[in-house]
């Protein structure tokens, strides 16, 4: 069993939610297509080095680089 000491329900999500957040990011990164020939490569990096920060900005500014396909 793993102990979590005293962390709490709140503290428990907030750990999910800096965990998943860029998970979700960084897919979404790889499966679009970018203005820029390295924009990509740039959105990743910015996500895994700037965690949360880095997520949120690609989220704000980055969702509006991405090439938009008409389905």
């Amino acid at each position: 069993m793993i102990y979590l000491g005293a962390i709490g329900p709140i503290q428990l999500i907030l750990i999910c939610v800096v965990l998943i957040f860029p998970i979700i990011a960084i897919v979404d990164i790889v499966k679009s297509d970018f203005k820029g020939e390295n924009d990509k490569l740039i959105w990743i990096l910015i996500t895994i080095f700037l965690g949360l920060i880095g997520t949120l900005l690609y989220f704000i500014i980055g969702t509006k680089q991405k090439i938009q396909t008409k389905s």
